[in-house]
C-alpha cells in the first residue's frame, strides 16, 4: 500500500470507527466529542507508528515530541476535525490524516464520514464550474473580519460551514470557489486539506501568498487560503488592502 493509499485508508476506517462510537448512543455532546477523538487517534497514531516506523508523526490528540522536526517524511493527523459539529451530529466535520515531505503538503486524504466521502490526492477529480456569484465558506459561529471584507469587496456570498476539512472540501467538491480563513489554526487542521486542494488542481497558500510550510516546531499557522485559482490574485489582492 503506498502512501496515498494509506492515507485514505487509514481516514476512511477512522471516521468509520468515530461513526460507530457515535452511534452506540453512550456518549453526547462534549463527551461524545471527547470519545471520538481519543478513540480515532489510537487507531490512526498505532496504525502509523506500525506501518511507517521511520516517519515522523503529529497528532492533535498526542504529545508533541521534537523528534519529527529530525525527519524529512512526517504524517501529520486531525482525528476529528471539527469535534463540535461530530458531537452534534452534524455532517460537516472530517478526518485528516496527511503526509508531509520536506515541509510540503505532499499526500493526503480528508474523509467526511457523515457524508461517506473520501477525497485523497491520488485521485483527484474534476472541479465542478464555479458560481456566477463566489461562495466563501466561513466559520457558522464567528466568520472572521478578513472573509467578510473580501466577499463584500468581490460581491461573494457567505456560506457558514463546520471544520476546516469541510470548508476546504466544499471548495474541491464545488459548492464554493474561497475558504479564507484569518483566525488562526494549527498544523494539522490544514495539512491534508491543503494537499487534498492542492491535487485538485486549487490554490492553497497562507493570506499573503507564501507556500504552506508544515513540520515547524512551532505548529500554529495563523492563516490559509484555498480557492479555485482564477480566484487566488484578486483574493490575496483584497486582504493585502485590508
Amino acid at each position: 500500500m503506498n502512501d496515498a493509499q494509506l492515507a485514505a485508508h487509514l481516514a476512511h476506517h477512522a471516521g468509520r470507527i468515530l461513526m460507530q462510537v457515535r452511534e452506540a448512543g453512550v456518549f453526547e455532546g462534549k463527551a461524545l466529542g471527547n470519545a471520538g477523538d481519543e478513540t480515532a487517534n489510537q487507531f490512526l497514531v498505532h496504525a502509523l507508528r506500525h506501518l511507517r516506523p521511520d516517519d515522523g508523526l503529529l497528532s492533535e490528540e498526542s504529545k508533541d515530541t521534537q523528534d519529527r522536526l529530525s525527519k524529512e517524511r512526517v504524517w501529520i493527523v486531525d482525528p476529528v476535525d471539527g469535534t463540535r459539529e461530530y458531537g452534534e451530529a452534524r455532517t460537516d466535520w472530517a478526518v485528516h490524516v496527511a503526509l508531509a515531505v520536506g515541509g510540503k503538503p505532499e499526500t493526503g486524504a480528508v474523509a467526511l464520514p457523515g457524508l461517506d466521502l473520501v477525497l485523497r490526492t491520488d485521485e483527484p477529480q474534476a472541479v465542478p464550474a464555479a458560481a456566477d456569484k463566489p461562495r466563501l465558506v466561513v466559520s457558522r459561529t464567528r466568520p472572521a473580519k478578513e472573509a467578510v471584507a473580501v466577499s463584500e469587496a468581490i460581491g461573494g456570498e457567505l456560506v457558514g460551514m463546520g471544520s476546516a476539512g469541510a470548508k476546504a472540501m466544499a471548495v474541491v467538491r464545488g459548492e464554493a470557489e474561497i475558504y479564507l480563513h484569518t483566525g488562526g489554526q494549527y498544523e494539522w487542521d490544514s495539512c491534508a486539506p491543503a494537499a487534498v486542494a492542492l491535487a485538485h488542481g486549487l490554490h492553497a497558500s497562507r493570506v499573503d501568498g507564501s507556500p504552506l510550510d508544515y513540520n515547524q516546531a512551532d505548529t500554529y499557522m495563523p492563516d490559509l487560503l484555498i480557492c479555485r485559482p482564477e480566484w487566488a490574485e484578486r483574493v490575496l489582492a483584497e486582504v493585502a488592502r485590508l
